[in-house]
């Protein structure tokens, strides 16, 4: 979440960092035969429908590898393209009138600072015609008034208010029971990454996936969240470039595209393992 300790402190905005050194383990690696796994109990019959998904970044606000916005926008843009029937176009801070009327489903992965109400007009159209919204780690950021994007994502974060640690990190997938987004997922995921606590909004209006511990309680880090005919997919993680790379990462992004267009969670799962480097 850190941006710059001198714009926080221009900003008037209090710190509230519980470790910002960057971590010295490594990011776990997984065996193909664990991996394959997962998918073959995802699997399932695929009808195909034409799918255009919108991939919307920014300019990178951190170090290397760190949310490094344009890096992950070239890198799925291809990657999302193999799938068959989908058609995947990249949209630079917002997307235009055009995309919002094509698109099936928008991924944001970027710290907007601009929520106003326009955007949260055009926001709200979208999901009211059933539109899917998919958020990757910062965008669920507001800088002001985080409760009114909370309204229409689910929860989300504020500097002012959330605290976040970089680091290792336990997913624990328990609370989802009967879930396809995370079935044949181990129960816990060893993560390097980064957590957002606590949220801002009302978390009995999510349906939370996933927790991590942090200050000794547990706190949502996947969520999902239906505003009218809409669906919203978040996650708290995807920090690190290389989370993205990260196969048990990946099954849940793509499923949680697809299910935020209404689509079988297993269409894009083929993709999982694409340019994946395994522990064997």
């Amino acid at each position: 979440m850190r941006r710059s300790l001198f714009w926080l402190c221009v900003l008037g905005l209090p710190l509230r960092l519980i470790a910002a050194d960057k971590p010295k383990a490594q990011p776990p690696l997984r065996t193909r035969a664990e991996v394959e796994a997962v998918l073959s109990q995802g699997a399932g019959e695929r009808k195909i429908r034409p799918l255009n998904i919108v991939l919307v970044a920014s300019a990178q606000d951190h170090g290397v590898g760190e949310h490094d916005y344009p890096a992950w926008q070239k890198g799925w843009n291809p990657l999302l393209s193999r799938a068959e029937g989908v058609t995947v176009t990249n949209a630079w801070e917002w997307p235009t009138a055009k995309q919002f009327e094509r698109a099936n489903v928008i991924v944001f992965y970027f710290w907007y600072h601009k929520w106003t109400n326009e955007v949260y007009k055009q926001l709200e159209a979208f999901l009211g015609r059933g539109g899917g919204v998919v958020l990757l780690h910062s965008s669920s950021i507001a800088d002001h008034d985080p409760e009114a994007l909370a309204e229409r994502i689910g929860i989300s974060f504020q500097p002012k208010r959330s605290k976040y640690r970089h680091g290792e990190l336990d997913l624990d997938l328990t609370t989802a029971k009967n879930e396809p987004l995370t079935v044949g997922l181990p129960r816990r995921i060893r993560f390097l990454d980064e957590t957002y606590w606590p949220m801002i909004g009302d978390t009995s209006r999510v349906r939370v996936l996933a927790t991590a511990q942090e200050e000794g309680k547990a706190w949502p880090m996947l969520w999902t969240f239906e505003r009218g005919q809409g669906r919203v997919f978040g996650t708290v993680l995807g920090h690190y470039l290389w989370t993205y790379d990260d196969p048990y990462f990946r099954i849940l992004i793509l499923r949680g595209i697809a299910w935020a267009a209404r689509e079988p969670v297993s269409r894009l799962e083929p993709l999982t393992t694409v340019g994946v480097h395994f522990k064997d």
